[in-house]
């Protein structure tokens, strides 16, 4: 695999990102905070999307990176179409919804263009060609300056690939998601195509601080995801006490474990790990600088076996949208 690329300022783009999950007042003001000191520690990578608290999330980015927009490399996402409450209710991959999308996005960061335009999911009712063809034209025009996918199959990747050149593919990829290994892995690495993986401590459940449904608010997403149902989330939380318990040993929270594993896989794996907290944000910006012996990578591994994960990693609807 290749690099993401660099900033405007010239600076490599960091193997760890910031994914910048987050919406409502009460989240707001931390959030900024998280993202400037993101910026001061050196980590550059930047991920939102235009479905994200309706387009909110992307002005919180606009706003923390103003003024140092030439140091952040910001990822954005188009695709879904939201009704009137901010709910994703259909894809829309056709040229005309795309270029909307991006001029909408543009003006909500406050940029004058994206480092990196990700279709969020593959639109099945629109030609691949189409969509990258169009991002293609976007990319001429200066208006984005890197082309990528998400959550798209392989010969969805080598049909877009071929048509024009896809500069990443964000899926999501932890301990307790491996998919990606099998095919997804080995094409991007022979295409050159930098692999972004989002989720990286499993929607926060491989740091060990959920341990019940309870524990999440009553509007927590995570409440839908089959692996927080009571049925599953039990079995779960014995994989993450048995990582709790090697990363004592090794001195370091699962969460870095999960993190420095990530990061010693082949090629470029970039993950992008979700806080708003700037302890957890210190944290693993800690582990980006964590390596690890061959002899501990296995037993992280054993510790999490992905064959033992229980659920789907998303709902059965949003699963059909999956690897296309």
């Amino acid at each position: 695999m290749s690099d993401l690329g660099r900033t405007a300022d010239g600076t490599p783009v960091t193997r760890l990102g910031l994914g910048c999950f987050y919406y409502g007042a009460p989240a707001r003001t931390e959030s900024i905070s998280t993202i400037r000191r993101a910026l001061d520690l050196g980590l550059n990578l930047l991920d939102t999307s235009d479905a994200y608290g309706a387009g909110d999330n992307e002005r919180m980015v606009g706003e923390a990176v103003s003024g140092r927009r030439h140091a952040a490399f910001i990822t954005t996402k188009f695709g879904w179409v939201l009704d009137s409450t901010g709910k994703p209710t259909h894809l829309d991959g056709s040229r005309a919804y795309i270029r909307r999308s991006c001029e909408a996005s543009l003006n909500r960061l406050g940029t004058e263009y994206i480092d990196l335009y990700v279709a969020h999911r593959v639109d099945a009712n629109v030609p691949i060609e189409e969509t990258v063809g169009e991002l293609g034209r976007l990319m001429d025009e200066g208006k984005i300056r890197a082309i990528g996918l998400s959550e798209a199959g392989p010969s969805t990747i080598k049909r877009a690939h071929k048509a024009v050149r896809l500069h990443a593919l964000q899926t999501e990829y932890s301990l307790w998601s491996r998919d990606p290994e099998a095919e997804l892995l080995p094409l991007c690495s022979r295409l050159g195509i930098p692999f972004i993986a989002y989720s990286p401590l499993g929607r926060g459940f491989l740091t060990g601080t959920v341990r019940a449904v309870a524990d999440l608010a009553p509007d927590d997403y995570r409440r839908t995801n089959p692996r927080f149902e009571s049925d599953n989330i039990g079995r779960n939380l014995a994989l993450v006490e048995d990582l709790g318990r090697l990363g004592a040993r090794m001195g370091y929270s699962p969460a870095q474990l999960a993190i420095a594993w990530l990061m010693s896989r082949p090629g470029h794996v970039y993950p992008i790990p979700s806080t708003r907290k700037l302890t957890h944000l210190e944290e693993n910006v800690a582990a980006a600088g964590i390596s690890l012996s061959p002899g501990q990578l296995d037993e992280i591994e054993s510790a999490v076996p992905a064959a033992k994960v229980s659920g789907t990693r998303h709902p059965a609807e949003h699963m059909k949208t999956i690897g296309r």
